[in-house]
Formats: C-alpha cells, sequence, structure tokens
C-alpha cells in the first residue's frame, strides 16, 4: 500500500470517527486528502474501494439518513462505541506503521498536518469529538528517548549526530545520519539513513542510540533518493535471522525481552524459569544477557556463557 494511499484512509477514518453526525459523500470529499482534485468518476470509485477496505480491515463505516424528513440525504460515520469492541487484526509490520501514525497524531508540531481533516470539518459546522482519536490509537512500544528526536529529523529532513555502540562494542562512536525513516524489526526499532561518515546506508538499533539526538545543520537540507524502499533496505541491512539457541535461566518477573523471544519457557525451580532462547550472533545475546546482572545466568552453550563472563569481568574491572 502506498504511503499517500495509505495517509488517505487514515484521514477517512479520521473524519467518520470524530464527526457527531453522518457525513455526506459530498463533504468527505471536501475534507480528505486525496480526493480533491479527482473526476466525480474517479471519486465514486476511490471512495467505495476505500470504503470497502477499510470494512475488510473490521472498521464499521455506518451509514444513516442525515436529516429524517430527507430519506434521500445520506451519510456515512463509525461509531465509536461499535468501533473500538472488534478486534483488528493486524500484521507485525502494518501495526507498527499505525503505532508510528498514532504518535504522530500527538506530536505538536505536526497537529497542523495531522487533523486537516478535522479542523475542515469545524470549519463546514459539523460537530466533532476529537477525544475519539483515541480509539484508533494501536499501542506498539516506543519507549527509547531517541524515538521522538529522531522522528522529528525524519519528518523535516534534518540530519542529526549521536553516539551508538555496536553490537558486542564497549565503546560508542559518534555517528552523524541523514535519517530517511524509523521502522520496527523483530520488536526493535531502528532508524535507516545515509550515514555521512561512511557514505553509505546503514541502519542503526535506537535502544544502542546514547545520550541527546542533536540536529546538524537546517530543515530540508536533504532528500531521499527516489525509489528508495525502506521494507527492503531493513531487510538488507537487518541483523541475521537466528540459527543456533541458548539455555538462560531467568529469575521470575525479570528478562522481559529474553522471555518474549524465547521458543520455549520451562519451570526451573523456584524463582527461576529456565528460558529456550534463539540467537544469531553470541556476542549480541552475550550484551544483552550480561545487561539484566544477577537476573540472568547462562547454562549454554559455551560461548555465549564465555561472552558474558567477558562482559561482567571488563564491568568489575577484573583481568580477562
Amino acid at each position: 500500500m502506498s504511503a499517500r494511499k495509505s495517509e488517505r484512509l487514515l484521514n477517512l477514518v479520521i473524519c467518520l470517527l470524530v464527526a457527531r453526525t453522518y457525513v455526506t459523500k459530498e463533504r468527505i470529499r471536501e475534507v480528505v486528502e486525496g480526493y480533491a482534485g479527482q473526476t466525480d468518476d474517479a471519486f465514486e470509485k476511490m471512495f467505495e474501494r476505500d470504503k470497502d477496505e477499510l470494512r475488510d480491515l473490521g472498521i464499521p463505516i455506518e451509514m444513516g439518513t442525515i436529516d429524517k424528513f430527507f430519506s434521500d440525504d445520506v451519510g456515512y460515520r463509525i461509531r465509536r462505541d461499535v468501533f473500538e469492541l472488534p478486534e483488528v487484526h493486524l500484521e507485525p509490520d502494518e501495526a507498527a506503521v499505525l503505532g508510528v501514525a498514532a504518535r504522530v497524531w500527538q506530536h505538536a508540531s505536526l497537529a497542523e498536518a495531522t487533523t486537516s481533516a478535522v479542523l475542515k470539518l469545524k470549519a463546514a459546522g459539523i460537530q466533532t469529538d476529537q477525544s475519539a482519536l483515541s480509539a484508533i490509537e494501536p499501542h506498539v512500544g516506543a519507549s527509547e528517548p531517541a524515538f521522538d528526536p529522531l522522528w522529528s529529523a525524519v519528518v523535516s529532513r534534518t540530519a542529526v549526530r549521536f553516539e551508538h555502540t555496536r553490537s558486542g562494542g564497549s565503546e560508542p562512536t559518534v555517528r552523524t545520519l541523514e535519517p530517511w525513516g524509523i521502522v520496527s524489526w523483530h520488536g526493535r526499532w531502528y532508524v535507516v539513513g545515509r550515514d555521512r561518515d561512511r557514505e553509505a546506508t546503514r541502519m542503526f538499533r535506537l535502544s544502542r542510540i546514547g545520550g541527546n539526538v542533536k540536529t546538524i545543520g537546517d530543515a530540508k537540507a536533504f532528500t531521499v533518493p527516489e525509489g528508495t524502499d525502506i521494507r527492503s533496505l531493513v531487510s538488507e541491512l537487518a541483523p541475521p535471522r537466528p540459527t543456533s539457541e541458548a539455555k538462560v535461566r531467568a529469575r521470575s518477573g525479570s528478562c522481559v525481552s529474553l522471555r518474549r523471544r524465547a521458543n520455549a519457557i520451562e519451570p526451573y525451580e523456584e524463582g527461576w524459569d529456565l528460558l529456550h532462547v534463539p540467537y544469531a550472533d553470541s556476542g549480541v545475546l552475550a550484551e544483552e544477557i550480561a545487561s539484566y546482572g544477577p537476573d540472568a545466568v547462562v547454562e549454554g552453550p559455551g560461548d555465549v556463557l564465555d561472552g558474558v563472563l567477558r562482559r561482567l569481568r571488563t564491568i568489575a574491572g577484573v583481568p580477562a
């Protein structure tokens, strides 16, 4: 689905959800970005396709009479009480996209662009309920401090500088990036763009970005190369898929990330579980396990255990 179509569908949902009354097709055509400028025939076909796609996603678009004395004067709306009840099934990448969109709607610097449909409805004299927007906010975790400044830089096309610690490394390096987009990949958030220092396309995990993300230069300082497919870049640049499995003892209530990825979790002894954790890079897994301190103990294999011990000795200042 193209970005333009996704934006149009989101704006259509916003328009029909916040309106307290039925909205006529003519009014929808005026307020929803993407419909204006279309011929009558093109608009009719586009609107019908959009309605069908949203209904296929489980979004209940209701048609009704605007004036009880004029039955031919019909409009559309999404009732909040009905909309909140059905479970909408989304693929992880689709949920991630909507999760980012939900954060953007509430971002002050983007308020004007993301609520244009609402403003146009108000200007047309249609009563709105903006609190209804909470009904379409997917909850996708993005707790990394770097998320908000990087997202702002993506939108404004501003270069950034930050400290990044590579996988298996202990010392951060300063990187300068032209951020093209932020993506969620296998439960992790990454920023993708052109690394000015390496003069190459790179992807950085947000949880490995430390300190402050600083903007460099002016907004609109770069453009994303035409035809860039962020999803394809992520699949090329992302860490390799797991090929091995480690057994890790985890204290009850801890090691949430390891538990989320585990192939299996077995009771071990009181207060502990045994996690079967898949991994591709023993160094990366060892670094993560070491970060949990006494709450995680490696049972095997040996390369992961050795990696954890090396990191713990380094932290404690003990010679290897």
